[in-house]
């Protein structure tokens, strides 16, 4: 039985999905397809209203004696926090700062997106291919995750022979893009909102970045278009894979590297964890709206909510400090540029309804995770990620896995914590995909 699913189950079939859906209000009509200059805007009335809210709150509850960031956001540290955001955050220095690079919208299937782009700012010589990579964020990040990585992402170097031009999208119903009006919009569904994007952008092929399972959704969806997937947070959760992982915690070096096997061994410790880490999941994927009520009122529980994930996910041992390590990695600008993203577009609500449609028996029974894609793949492991998972398991679903990288470094925002190790990481993997592209077509 082991054997017959290892080796010799047949996968399903892609599932048909209707790349023309329509996600927005109403019925279908006649679709915008201009691609609109853009600019995030922090009104005064919304600033006004966000100061009163963050000056204007209940007494905390104190944190119990021996507790830091175990039960979730020290109370603790809330003071200095919203008296920051209250008084220090410079609202229009940081609008400035998010207009930096160019933003623009455009509507696809009914909904307006917002996206980023980015190209070289120096013109490139002749025999230089500019190169389009889609960048996907995760959750609860942003845009602004990648904002320190896209001038190293994007600024030419003659020891390359292609430059490249980032595409950076808010999820539909995360950020600056629409929500859908109706159910039904999981990661498939986005998948293909993001590929019709790249479509009305001109690029019929293109290259792949993300952080989330919606990237993994669009390489699996689409293995034709995509050019190579380059991924901080690869991961299979096929029969296989989970099979593979419970044969390796009684012969751990069937499955992993000796070197690598503290990352996924014991189970007790890793379950564990997920187990502890993972609340928000069930939380989402069941009651988003009850959720969104209360985060979506009150700026304080937005950022306790989001930053704890920050701290955790950054590094599991953070939750032992009382301030939850935020200040190693980021600068509280930087941190509450995130969270605008949310407050300033009403977004919670509708970024956490995602979990909803992922885990409903519809996009349950596309059976995504047990199709695999021959799409040139490149995996970058960070020490601190939520799951890692070894070559031997990600090949799986990515036969064509070409690298994994595993550092010593890093948590689940590898683009928002290190950026030039992930641009580096980035480029090497372009680099790569187009030499194994050029080395098939000269057989």
């Amino acid at each position: 039985m082991v054997g017959y699913i290892l080796l010799l189950r047949t996968p399903p079939p892609l599932p048909n999905i209707d790349i023309n859906a329509w996600w927005g209000p109403g019925n279908e009509t006649k679709q915008d397809t201009s691609i609109r200059p853009f600019e995030v805007q922090f009104s005064d009335m919304m600033i006004q209203d966000l100061k009163k809210r963050l000056k204007k709150h209940r007494i905390w509850t104190p944190p119990l004696e021996t507790i830091d960031f175990q039960y979730g956001f020290n109370t603790d540290q809330l003071d200095s926090w919203v008296s920051y955001w209250a008084e220090k955050y410079n609202f229009k220095g940081r609008e400035k700062f998010f207009n930096k690079f160019p933003h623009y919208k455009t509507n696809i299937q009914g909904l307006d997106i917002h996206f980023i782009r980015v190209q070289p700012e120096v013109k490139v010589p002749a025999g230089v291919e500019i190169v389009p990579v889609l960048f996907l964020h995760t959750w609860p990040g942003s845009v602004r995750e990648y904002y320190e990585a896209l001038p190293l992402l994007t600024t030419f170097s003659e020891n390359r022979d292609f430059a490249i031009e980032a595409i950076v999208p808010s999820w539909p119903g995360c950020g600056f893009s629409d929500a859908p009006a109706r159910s039904g919009l999981g990661t498939a569904e986005m998948a293909v909102v993001l590929r019709n994007l790249m479509h009305r952008l001109g690029f019929k092929k293109f290259y792949l970045q993300g952080g989330d399972i919606i990237g993994i959704s669009l390489a699996t969806l689409f293995p034709q278009e995509v050019l190579g997937f380059h991924s901080n947070v690869g991961a299979s959760a096929s029969i296989s894979a989970i099979l593979l992982n419970l044969i390796g915690a009684w012969l751990p070096s069937f499955v992993v590297e000796p070197h690598l096997a503290h990352r996924m061994y014991p189970l007790s410790s890793t379950f564990g964890f997920l187990l502890e880490e993972s609340g928000y999941v069930h939380l989402q994927a069941t009651k988003p709206d009850t959720l969104g009520l209360a985060i979506s009122d009150s700026p304080i529980g937005l950022l306790a909510y989001i930053l704890e994930k920050f701290s955790t996910w950054t590094k599991s041992e953070y939750k032992h400090l009382p301030d939850g390590g935020l200040d190693k990695h980021w600068s509280r600008d930087q941190l509450l540029d995130n969270l605008m993203c949310y407050w300033a577009t009403n977004s919670f609500t509708t970024s956490v309804r995602m979990y909803a449609e992922i885990f409903s028996l519809r996009q349950i029974g596309l059976q995504m995770d047990e199709i695999p894609t021959p799409v040139p793949t490149w995996i970058i492991q960070a020490k601190n990620e939520l799951i890692f998972q070894p070559w031997r398991i990600l090949r799986i679903k990515f036969p064509n896995l070409i690298h994994t990288n595993a550092i010593e470094d890093g948590g689940h925002f590898l683009a928002f914590q290190l950026p030039k190790v992930f641009s580096e990481d980035v480029l090497k993997a372009v680099s790569a995909f187009r030499k194994q592209k050029k080395e098939n077509t000269e057989l």
